[in-house]
């Protein structure tokens, strides 16, 4: 399955509303609490011939109950099985699939949870095959740590998001792991099939001040039994005297962009950008000219896709840093230092913010927004004493707007929309992953990955 087709997949697939009757009686017991499927691997478009097809669960499945009497595809023979820590099962084919074919699926009230519910009723669902088969070698998009990071917090998870669905069996701790000097380090390994993301978690902290790799081998496959190209990244982990929030990591794959929408960016007036503009999977982009970039404009294309990748595991690190301290409300004369910044609802800047790094080039600023980011006229962020833009991260919720005449600084990753209003100087990032990106006359400077990437 192609990013594009991913990316249309959208965290509430896995919102799922049970309604149960609370009249007495008037649900069987054995229904009282029934699994459903939440989601189809893939939800939508055609699949390659040669490629398996997934379910997830709403909640953990007896393992014997997924078999090939309860997940069938007619005219198919097929093995079963059931990946039991991540709710997923999977029916891999005897043969390939014929092409350009549309295939009937269900899955049978014989599956049942782990207290015997079975489904309601059976699950049924359809899949057209494309016209030829799945050669291409999966590799990862993103790791949420940079590489040869340092100051790593010794609590610290290690996430990897891949470009395509993978065999969640495959993705396991003999597959994935992080190694230190003298041995593996125990963790649990779960597979995130909505983001494409597996996440690891040791099973304690690491210990102070030690380089460890993270480590994904070729038995990892996508879900046409390819084997992902073997990988290996170093880090150090804390304690260390300053910097020790590590930065947000959306390089390489966000590449030169500083303008990045997941339905339209539309300019008014003569932007200037520098860097790149891109959509996807979204189809439009207007208004260049009057506005001017010196990168290039990219739709919908491979270059947009991977930067959408990046941006979804960048945001979902982000959003995930723990030990936050928490702000709210208008940050309108604070002075901060480097650190994670919680608002557990929206959160503002009417006049002057400062960020301080306090001598460290390195400084890192994580704002943690759970709904929207909101801006003043003529308000503006401060950076003193070695802060850099790009060491600034904004994760909104839902959508960002910035006011007339303002000057902001840092890499904003909405979830929703951002709109930029007129005579902004932005100093970093727009990057929306499911709205639009408005730019009315605005200065966009953009961020650089470092070199070596």
């Amino acid at each position: 399955m192609s990013i594009d087709q991913i990316s249309r997949f959208s965290p509430a697939l896995l919102a799922v509303a049970f309604l149960i009757s609370c009249g007495s009686g008037a649900v069987p017991p054995s229904l009282s609490n029934s699994p459903t499927v939440s989601m189809v691997v893939p939800e939508s478009g055609g699949i390659a011939t040669n490629r398996e097809i997934a379910v997830l669960f709403s909640q953990p499945m007896d393992p014997a109950s997924i078999n090939s009497g309860s997940f069938l595809i007619a005219g198919m023979t097929g093995t079963v099985v059931y990946d039991a820590t991540n709710m997923i099962g999977a029916f891999k084919p005897s043969q390939d699939f014929a092409p350009n074919t549309k295939y009937n699926a269900s899955v049978g009230v014989g599956a049942k949870n782990m207290n015997g519910a079975p489904l309601a009723a059976p699950f049924n669902f359809s899949f057209t095959t494309l016209a030829t088969s799945d050669t291409s070698t999966p590799y990862l998009v993103a790791v949420n740590l940079v590489a040869g990071a340092s100051c790593v917090p010794q609590n610290q998870k290690a996430t990897v998001t891949f470009d395509e669905q993978m065999d969640s069996l495959t993705i396991n701790p003999t597959t994935l792991y992080i190694v230190g000097a003298n041995a593996t380090v125990a963790a649990a390994v779960t597979y995130d099939v909505v983001h494409q993301q597996a996440t690891l978690t040791p099973s304690s902290n690491l210990a102070a001040n030690t380089a460890y790799w993270i480590t994904m081998t070729a038995e990892a496959k996508d879900m046409s039994e390819l084997p992902i190209g073997a990988f290996q990244q170093t880090f150090t982990t804390a304690p260390c005297q300053l910097g020790t929030t590590q930065p947000v990591n959306l390089c390489p794959n966000i590449g030169s962009f500083s303008v990045l929408a997941g339905s339209t960016v539309t300019n008014t007036g003569s932007t200037v950008v520098s860097g790149d503009v891109g959509v996807c999977p979204g189809t439009a982009v207007t208004g260049f000219p009057p506005g001017t970039l010196s990168g290039t404009i990219h739709i919908a294309d491979g270059v947009a896709s991977l930067a959408q990748a990046a941006l979804t595991a960048g945001y979902l690190d982000a959003a995930g840093r723990a030990g936050g301290t928490s702000v709210a409300g208008d940050l309108v004369g604070q002075t901060l230092t480097a650190g994670v910044y919680t608002s557990t609802s929206s959160l503002a800047n009417s006049g002057n913010l400062t960020l301080d790094g306090q001598g460290n080039k390195n400084a890192v600023f994580i704002f943690q927004i759970a709904s929207t980011l909101t801006t003043g006229s003529a308000s503006q962020i401060t950076l003193a004493n070695g802060a850099t833009a790009c060491n600034v991260f904004w994760q909104v919720g839902s959508s960002a707007t910035l006011g007339t005449n303002s000057e902001f600084a840092g890499t904003i990753m909405a979830l929703t929309s951002i709109t930029i209003t007129t005579g902004v100087n932005l100093e970093g990032r727009a990057l929306a992953r499911n709205g639009a990106v408005t730019l009315d006359d605005d200065v966009i400077s953009g961020c650089a990955c470092p070199t070596g990437y």
